[in-house]
């Protein structure tokens, strides 16, 4: 029979609040040796989520973007928005001003493994988190839950 997602998710997932202080947050992933959050709001539906990739510009900083003269004018060759972004980032003190919201992508605990598997890869996710029926977080399921799946089953 082929397994579902709920069948090797991590159930009752640790999340964190956008009010959460980052340090709480780098604390937490080191010591579990994790990747990555779930963020949720109050009635624990997902919001967000924090990874290792957006705490990077902690540490990285922002490099201004390029920019021309011309006349009075100042003519940036890159995105401005996008050097704001990242800046707002590095210099975040709470989850919510570095979590990533945007293209956040989930599952649902009754997809089969297998699907949840070809979503990760397709867009080169990490962990997807599961939510329920009315949005809420119930679980996370990671490349690694799917490997111990797949050995499971070469030891069966």
């Amino acid at each position: 029979m082929a397994k579902s997602v709920a069948d090797v998710m991590t159930h009752d997932p640790i999340t964190v609040r956008p009010d959460t202080p980052l340090k709480e947050v780098i604390k937490i992933l080191a010591d579990r040796r994790i990747s990555g959050l779930p963020v949720i709001d109050a009635e624990g539906k997902l919001v967000g989520v924090i990874s290792e990739t957006d705490l990077m510009w902690q540490e990285a900083g922002v490099t201004p973007p390029a920019y021309i003269m011309v006349l009075d004018s100042v003519i940036f060759l890159q995105n401005p928005a996008t050097y704001e972004r990242d800046l707002h980032k590095a210099l975040g003190q709470t989850v919510e001003e570095v979590m990533s919201r945007e293209g956040i992508i989930t599952v649902t605990p009754d997809k089969p493994l297998r699907e949840a598997a070809r979503m990760m890869n397709q867009h080169k996710v990490h962990r997807l988190p599961v939510l329920d029926e009315t949005g809420r977080v119930v679980g996370i399921l990671t490349r690694g839950d799917i490997v111990r799946a797949m050995a499971d089953e070469e030891t069966a």
